[in-house]
């Protein structure tokens, strides 16, 4: 059963100052989850957590988060300038990018940035950009199919990330000939994984990859990145994943692997985002229209703009209708938002309780990749974030855009001045 972090009477209060749609975090949650990973992973004494900045880019939650002694994974210049702007900087900071501008890649080496390269060919388009830093990450893609307990989990060789196996054993050769002295493997290998037993398996074959490695090639390999993929169950019925039977999972692997082959210093990482933060945020929208059809549809004052993962992936995202939790879920809805696509729900078929105009629903797990990936598609302008305080309070995190907002980037050379502040 989930259970939503705010009561209705709590939901009204805020209303009256901040309108729905919005998204709202849980700072108490945020940090515990952020606690309870430290002290899954606190065997391994350079343990970090670089948390997935495109997940929730929000420099609030990333000072939460660097509280909480997280670093940050960033993909791009602007993530990487948030994040400058949090305080990070140095080996804070992972960067981690797929078809890298050259603005980009400078940016993270300026930084100090653990810099992952995504291609071999990325080491000349670094050395001939910026130079060579002491430390260089490469990402390891098997191809293939990754497989789990006789299951395919995903596949890797339909990724366009990371360096082939003969390529891993080729960049390191030649970043070591070039001077490069410290090394560190990352890989991601499947996405929303809902078991205790991939990160294992994902260290496993990292773990016996530097082993090889560094057999072959002399280099000194101090660091493996685990990158992201533990999950979360979106579902109210399907168990959460353990991260202290992860750790203790990934802890076996390292002595059995690592420690035996003189690699019992070598730090461990993790880039995890949806783990951080998705429990931690609810999509807040008012029940504004109803339409009797051939199905029943509740509209909301939310829509894929402020949610896309439903109407992108087909995404479950559980819903409460609050001050009903315990009526019967004995209505069948669509429940919509009003864009011009008809993919355009949030839930399809869905039993709910029976549900009237002005009525508040709590859309769950949408801490990460919620807001995040949010669009102005029909001219419909991003909502506020909210942060419900450790001790109650709420704060505006990001004010709502307006209409101002979205006309700023337009040169109406004074055809429409008079929406332009």
């Amino acid at each position: 059963m989930k259970t939503p972090f705010i009561t209705k009477e709590k939901a009204e209060e805020i209303i009256k100052e901040y309108p729905t749609p919005f998204h709202i975090y849980d700072e108490a949650g945020i940090r515990w989850n952020a606690r309870e990973l430290y002290k899954a992973f606190s065997w391994n004494k350079g343990y970090r957590e670089f948390f997935a900045v495109k997940a929730t880019p929000n420099p609030y939650i990333l000072n939460i988060l660097k509280e909480e002694g997280c670093g940050v994974d960033c993909s791009s210049l602007t993530e990487l300038m948030m994040s400058e702007c949090c305080g990070f900087s140095g080996s804070d900071i992972m960067f981690s990018s797929n078809v890298t501008p050259e603005e980009d890649m400078k940016k993270a080496y300026d930084l100090g940035a653990f810099i992952n390269l995504d291609d071999i060919t990325h080491i000349e388009f670094l050395e001939n950009l910026c130079g060579l830093p002491e430390t260089v990450f490469c990402r390891f893609n098997p191809g293939g199919h990754f497989e789990l307990e006789n299951k395919i989990m995903d596949d890797p060789g339909d990724a366009k990330y990371g360096l082939t196996r003969e390529q891993m054993f080729e960049a390191f050769k030649r970043l070591k000939a070039k001077g490069v002295k410290h090394f560190g493997i990352h890989a991601f290998l499947a996405s929303n994984t809902v078991t205790n037993k991939y990160y294992p398996k994902l260290a496993s074959i990292l773990f016996e990859l530097a082993v090889e490695l560094k057999k072959e090639t002399g280099a000194d390999i101090k660091y493996i990145n685990l990158s992201g993929g533990i999950g979360i169950s979106y579902l109210p019925d399907v168990p959460q994943n353990d991260i202290a039977v992860i750790g203790e999972g990934v802890h076996k692997a390292f002595d059995e692997i690592l420690v035996p082959n003189g690699m019992g210093d070598v730090a461990l990482f993790t880039e995890l985002g949806r783990y951080m933060l998705a429990p931690y945020g609810h999509l807040v929208t008012k029940c504004i229209h109803q339409k009797h059809i051939y199905k029943e549809y509740i509209g909301c004052d939310a829509c894929a703009c402020n949610l896309m993962r439903p109407a992108m992936y087909g995404s479950y995202h559980h819903i409460t209708v609050l001050g009903k939790e315990n009526a019967p879920c004995d209505h069948k809805y669509d429940v919509t938002g009003g864009l011009c696509e008809n993919n355009d729900k949030f839930a399809i078929d869905r039993m709910l309780p029976e549900i009237e105009i002005g009525d508040i629903l709590v859309i769950h797990d949408t801490g990460a990749h919620g807001f995040a990936m949010g669009y102005n598609y029909n001219g419909k302008l991003r909502s506020a974030e909210l942060l419900l305080k450790e001790d109650g309070s709420v704060q505006l995190i990001r004010r709502a855009e307006t209409p101002s907002d979205y006309f700023r980037t337009f040169d109406f050379t004074g055809i429409l001045d008079k929406y332009i502040e």
